[in-house]
């Protein structure tokens, strides 16, 4: 099959799926959102969106989840029932759907999010008063928004190799494990993603590009080239 006739396929899908987002959010109330992303515009990945929980809007970013279905690509598959956390604490259970077209490829993800602090704090405080209260796990934190920078951004700036010294102190082996482990994750199958991160680093372009085609010497994508 062509490329339209492919693009037409996958418009066809996400059309279809656009009522059932509305569906998923009306089931479960407030508590809960549920967001179409289409793969094809990672900076402009939500097509279609229910429910506040994230404060998406459609036309916004996908978030570091998606970066990393994006990395893996065809080989991606769904990650159901995991928990994370927003920036401002929220306690979230999710579970990201890929969706492919007949031949196979990933194009594109249905994700729902539901808030589940309240639940989270009620099973503390039971826990608490029955004696049997543990020391809360640590959940990881993703950065959801409609800026896909901000999110380039949090994924650089949380890596234990930016956490821990500055840019500067780092030799050179860490530097490509740097750059190794972003484009792992999928920052820089955004457009201009490479750019953006030599900002964040304080490196040129340039450097960027080196350190970037050299993580990838032996395997990985093609280059965001310039």
């Amino acid at each position: 099959m062509n490329e339209p006739a492919l693009d037409a396929e996958r418009d066809a899908v996400l059309a279809a799926l656009r009522p059932v987002v509305e569906g998923i959010a009306a089931t479960f109330g407030p508590v809960c959102e549920a967001v179409l992303h289409d793969y094809r515009c990672p900076e402009r990945s939500v097509v279609a969106v229910a429910g506040a929980v994230t404060g998406r809007t459609v036309g916004g970013a996908m978030s570091e989840i998606g970066m990393r279905v994006l990395a893996r690509g065809d080989e991606a598959h769904d990650e159901l029932n995991y928990v994370t956390r927003t920036a401002d604490g929220t306690l979230l259970k999710s579970s990201t759907m890929v969706l492919r077209d007949s031949t196979g490829a990933v194009f594109g993800a249905l994700c729902v999010n539901l808030d589940v602090t309240a639940v989270d704090r009620a099973h503390a405080l039971l826990g608490a008063l029955a004696g049997t209260a543990r020391a809360p796990a640590q959940v990881p934190a993703t950065t959801f928004g409609d800026d896909i920078d901000a999110v380039v951004d949090a994924i650089v700036d949380a890596h234990p190799l930016r956490r821990d010294t500055s840019w500067a102190a780092l030799d050179r082996d860490r530097r490509l494990q740097l750059f190794r482990d972003l484009d792992g994750r999928g920052v820089f199958a955004v457009r201009r993603s490479v750019e953006h991160v030599a900002t964040r680093l304080g490196i040129s372009r340039a450097s960027a590009y080196h350190y970037l085609s050299q993580a990838r010497a032996d395997t990985g994508p093609a280059a965001d080239t310039p």
